[in-house]
């Protein structure tokens, strides 16, 4: 199984842009797209988001972070905390079900994430209520079938 530990807010919408803006305090909703953090989240989970940017990053903490280069932000857990002489933080991150740590998914001598990185974290979620969206993206049948009840819904029901 590929763990990619993608998480993106109506990705089938391509509408997570604006939701993923910086903002000290913004509570983001976000689909799961992947099986890397089972058991914790599973794939269609509605993920919600904090970014509390003076809180301190702590190991296992769940953090939202983004890698240049990459559309989609990640979703996984903090692995290992490093503290440096002058006080700046950088940390590990690591999806629960992946057997690695997440130094393979980072750009290209990047060994460590940086406070500017996270995006959000994780405070809640409501299981798989995004997974129609998560089909309808790897299934493109079952999107057209969709489409297609729903307009014979809209034709049969027309006054």
């Amino acid at each position: 199984m590929e763990s990619r530990g993608d998480i993106s807010c109506c990705s089938a919408h391509r509408g997570w842009a604006r939701a993923w803006s910086p903002s000290p305090c913004a509570f983001l909703g976000s689909w799961s797209l992947s099986g890397s953090m089972e058991p914790a989240f599973h794939r269609g989970d509605l993920l919600f988001l904090t970014n509390q940017i003076e809180d301190p990053i702590r190991v296992g903490e769940i953090v939202v972070f983004r890698i240049e280069g990459r559309e989609i932000p990640i979703v996984h857990r903090v692995l290992k905390i490093h503290e440096k002489q002058n006080g700046d933080i950088k940390f590990l991150t690591k999806g629960d079900n992946n057997a690695v740590d997440d130094r393979g998914l980072y750009k290209r001598g990047q060994h460590w994430l940086e406070k500017k990185d996270v995006v959000g974290r994780a405070r809640g979620f409501v299981p798989y209520i995004g997974i129609v969206t998560i089909l309808m993206n790897d299934y493109p049948k079952f999107k057209y079938a969709v489409l297609f009840l729903l307009g014979l819904f809209v034709l049969v029901h027309r006054e």
